[in-house]
């Protein structure tokens, strides 16, 4: 998924120049020459006119390269005031044009993410304005923006408030590619189950990459979930991205990555590896086949959030329940051993998986099963962790944490609907896991005493490390598994978060924060100090946290990864996930700490 991109040149620790100002129209495209006399006259009129279609497709290039945000803010007047509040001004775009035409302007927003646009914010960063034009957005609502008004009018750090406005609704602006609020049937095609593919759908990209990750996308609509009772355009979407999941789960439960889905008319396309894959997946349905165990407890997420926020149950239908039951087949299929208990047989995984590539990451040992794993703990496997790398044991105890706090609560909710005995299987699952992740995954520390370890393998081996990536160690909180409190959640959090009990605790001159194997020893996550951030209940590490990640994002917008020692050499300037993570902190902060983001005496903001 996170696919390193090749890092602009220009170095974003100077001031950037803002590239989407109204061109100056030459004279020689806004009037006819004036007819000359003399022998010469043929001549200028020739060389007039040959500047004057070099000027055009100069200013043409110019658009495809650097975003037709030159066209449609530029010879379109657009109020920078507005603007800045994410509107424009609809008569200065003129009464006559046609908004699917418009659309067809808009520019990639691979390439506008990397443009710095206007207005500037207010503070000492100078930070862009990096929404699109609303005819280019992706998805609208109005509470969505009466949110960022609300927020970005009380924050003191304007510079803050900007990367807020941006992130905030970045997925909306961006990464919603397919939506359709259908209750009626679809005209089903003939290899369609009865049923997929029905009612309300939506297809949510990562970003930068025209394909879904089930992880990604719950955590990309997190922080909308609380207007979905009031926003039903919202609630639309959300049971869209439940609904399209639900398919996703029950044709390819341990895929997770999804191309568009076939009724979108959306093209697919390839991820450009080689890889062997069992079961068999279909590329043209999924993009990637790393098995996950983190994925499906995020498809219970998703769903664990629409209710929490609305109280709704309609996601609640015959191919959620499948889908469900088909989570619950691939627990039990991962929570095999390598060797049977009964005769000492290897057994292959259900599941292997093999590439053709050169880094150790990307591949499981073993002809594609991993590293044998112990019999009798109550964990669940996991083949790859949430940074799409292969674990090395593979009981991931924070996929496994998340696993059990997501089943407690599907459970809760299926009980509201008279679904006892499902809610009992879901509950007796999880109680095993819980037992197996405090029996096999808290080890002893020489230094930290108890911690939690990343990974084990029920035979006594234990990973001590953390990745930025969610679910974490150092997100278990968050996550609902234990409070910050918790002695052996304490002790984890002061090893991961220092050199000398995390390798990848990565410090330099620019920055500092939990990186991982995906990108390198030299990048750190900004994502890792947003999650310190939400776990802290020290304000002065939250203000420093924030003020950290603020002087990385030189775009307005959240990377994946910077360096250390030089915030201009990032990977991905579009990844949407990260912009909601910040988000998510901001409005956690507004709430627990409002002094910290709006100044002394500030009263908290809630989202009612």
């Amino acid at each position: 998924m996170n696919q390193r991109l090749p890092t602009p040149s220009r170095d974003r620790d100077k001031p950037l120049p803002v590239l989407n100002q109204q061109p100056k129209a030459s004279s020689s495209t806004t009037s006819k020459p004036k007819q000359q006399r003399g022998a010469s006259s043929g001549y200028l009129l020739a060389q007039r006119s040959i500047c004057s279609l070099l000027t055009m497709i100069c200013l043409a290039l110019v658009c495809l390269l650097f975003g037709s945000n030159l066209l449609i803010n530029g010879v379109f007047a657009v109020d920078a005031k507005a603007r800045g509040r994410g509107g424009v001004d609809q008569e200065a775009l003129g009464s006559g044009i046609d908004g699917e035409r418009y659309k067809t302007a808009c520019p990639d927003y691979k390439h506008y993410a990397v443009i710095p646009h206007r207005p500037l914010s207010k503070g000492p960063l100078a930070l862009p304005y990096q929404r699109p034009s609303p005819h280019c957005r992706t998805f609208t609502s109005p509470s969505v923006e009466e949110v960022i008004e609300k927020i970005t009018d009380r924050m003191v750090d304007k510079d803050l408030a900007r990367i807020f406005e941006n992130a905030f609704p970045n997925t909306l602006d961006t990464t919603v590619r397919w939506h359709v609020d259908a209750t009626g049937k679809r005209s089903q095609h003939k290899h369609y189950q009865d049923g997929a593919w029905e009612g309300v759908q939506s297809f949510i990209v990562t970003g930068d990459i025209n394909a879904e990750w089930l992880r990604d996308s719950t955590n990309q609509l997190a922080q909308y979930q609380p207007l979905a009772k009031k926003d039903k355009n919202l609630q639309s979407l959300i049971l869209g991205a439940i609904n399209t999941q639900v398919e996703y789960v029950i044709e390819s439960p341990y895929c997770n990555a999804f191309q568009p889905p076939p009724p979108s008319g959306v093209a697919p396309t390839s991820n450009g590896q080689d890889d062997f894959v069992h079961p068999a997946y279909e590329p043209s349905r999924v993009f990637e086949c790393k098995y996950e165990l983190d994925s499906l407890a995020s498809f219970l997420a998703l769903g664990n959030q629409f209710h929490k926020s609305t109280g709704s149950t309609a996601y609640l239908n015959p191919r959620w329940y499948a889908a469900l039951n088909t989570v619950l087949e691939v627990l039990m299929e991962q929570a095999k051993p390598a060797f049977n208990p009964s005769t000492g047989k290897f057994e292959k995984n259900e599941y292997q998986f093999t590439r053709t590539t050169t880094r150790g990451t990307e591949t499981l040992s073993l002809s594609g099963n991993g590293n044998p794993l112990g019999a009798g703990t109550g964990l669940i496997r996991s083949a790859f962790r949430p940074s799409d790398d292969a674990t090395i044991l593979g009981f991931f105890i924070p996929a496994n944490a998340m696993m059990v706090v997501e089943l407690n609560r599907t459970a809760e909710i299926l009980k509201t609907v008279g679904k006892d005995t499902l809610a009992e299987k879901l509950r007796e699952r999880a109680d095993s896991m819980e037992k197996g992740i405090w029996e096999h995954g808290v080890v002893d520390h020489k230094k930290y005493g108890k911690v939690f370890a990343y990974e084990v393998d029920g035979y006594g081996s234990s990973i001590l490390m953390d990745d930025a990536n969610l679910p974490s160690l150092l997100a278990l909180p968050k996550l609902g598994f234990v409070d910050v409190s918790d002695e052996v959640y304490k002790n984890t959090r002061k090893m991961i978060l220092e050199r000398e009990g995390n390798p990848y605790y990565l410090t330099g001159r620019a920055f500092s924060g939990i990186g991982g194997p995906h990108i390198g020893l030299q990048h750190a996550w900004p994502m890792s100090r947003l999650v310190q951030a939400m776990t802290s209940n020290d304000e002065e590490e939250i203000k420093k946290c924030l003020n950290d990640v603020r002087d990385t994002s030189k775009l307005g917008l959240i990377h994946e990864s910077v360096n250390v020692n030089r915030v201009s050499d990032f990977t991905r300037s579009w990844f949407a996930w990260a912009n909601s993570v910040f988000a998510q902190t901001i409005l956690d902060v507004a709430t627990r700490y409002p002094q910290v983001v709006f100044g002394p005496d500030a009263k908290p903001f809630v989202i009612e």
